[in-house]
Order: C-alpha cells, then sequence, then structure tokens
C-alpha cells in the first residue's frame, strides 16, 4: 500500500528505515510530548517499526513510512498513518491519526499533508466513522495540525502511559468534505 500526495509518499516499511527512525526516537525534542517523553533507544525504536508492520498485516492499515516523493531515495522524514489508540479505550472505536518527523521536516507542511492522505484513506477505503488525533495541551505544533484538517476538541482524556491530560480532537466523516 502506497499513496502519494503532491509532494510525499507513504509507503510501507523497509529494513533500511530502521536506522533513521531510530535516529528520529532519539531525538528529545522530537519525543518532547510522546507518551513520557523519554527519547527511545535503538532496540524499542526497532520493536516499534515491527509493531507498525504488525499492525498492518492485522489490519490493513497503520502508520507508513513518510518521504518526499521527488527523492529517488525514498530518505526516510518520519511517519504518518492511522492506528488504534489503545491506551485511550474510551476514545474507541474512533481511530487515532498519528505522526512524528525529523525535526528538518518541521514546519514544511509534511504533517499536514500527509495527515489529510491519511483521513482520506481511512474515511475512503477503510470506511471509518471518526479519526482522533491525540496531543499534548503544550504541544502547538500538533495542535495546529489538527486544527488545519478541520479536527473540533472532543472531551480531554488522561493518558496512563505518560500520565497526563492530553487533548483529544476529532473528525466525523459526515463532516469530512476531502
Amino acid at each position: 500500500m502506497v499513496v502519494e500526495t503532491q509532494r510525499l509518499v507513504l509507503r510501507r516499511w523497509h529494513v533500511e528505515d530502521r536506522a533513521p527512525l531510530a535516529a528520529i526516537n532519539a531525538d528529545p525534542e522530537v519525543m518532547r510530548w510522546v507518551g513520557s517523553g523519554r527519547p527511545l533507544g535503538r532496540a524499542l525504536s526497532d520493536d516499534l517499526l515491527e509493531r507498525f508492520e504488525r499492525e498492518w498485516a492485522a489490519r490493513g492499515r497503520g502508520l507508513w513510512a513518510v518521504s518526499w516523493r521527488d527523492d529517488p531515495e525514498r530518505a526516510l522524514l518520519g511517519f504518518c498513518g492511522l492506528t488504534d489508540p489503545m491506551f485511550l479505550p474510551d476514545a474507541l472505536p474512533a481511530a487515532e491519526v498519528g505522526w512524528r518527523l525529523a525535526r528538518d521536516a518541521w514546519g514544511r507542511g509534511v504533517a499536514t499533508e500527509a495527515a489529510r492522505a491519511s483521513l482520506a484513506f481511512g474515511f475512503g477505503e477503510c470506511g471509518m466513522r471518526e479519526i482522533v488525533a491525540v496531543v499534548a495541551p503544550e504541544n502547538a505544533r500538533s495542535l495546529r495540525v489538527a486544527e488545519k484538517l478541520g479536527m473540533t476538541p472532543r472531551p480531554d482524556r488522561h493518558h496512563p502511559a505518560a500520565g497526563r491530560r492530553v487533548r483529544v480532537l476529532g473528525l466525523c466523516a459526515d463532516g469530512y468534505n476531502g
């Protein structure tokens, strides 16, 4: 499963993505608002990539590797796609659109463009009724992405692993205008 946008390719994972994903996950600034806020070591990053692939195999959807479309090497910018927010059971059965990008991809519209493609996939091919974004309240960049996607606030939740409140924003299929 590959999705192309005007500037991006959202694709399945390759073994060559392990090192660049580990570098992204090891960056304290990237990980600042993710879960506990701690960077991931290489083993945990590799486990995460394997989980992404298991989710694709089990559900036919998941988190894609994101690259520039005009990059013949398809160098990893980060990831984006749809997952189940199992850590927030009261938000289910909605899927979560999520993204994580290397810092040099920030501020270039990558998260918004990739998330829009993920929403189109979720509401289109997957027939989802609702998609949410779960964002740390202090993460202004990600809150802005969710706003650009047309997502509206849902009740805040407590993230049990992080031990803090998170904002939940959502979009229903009947409010999605692709």
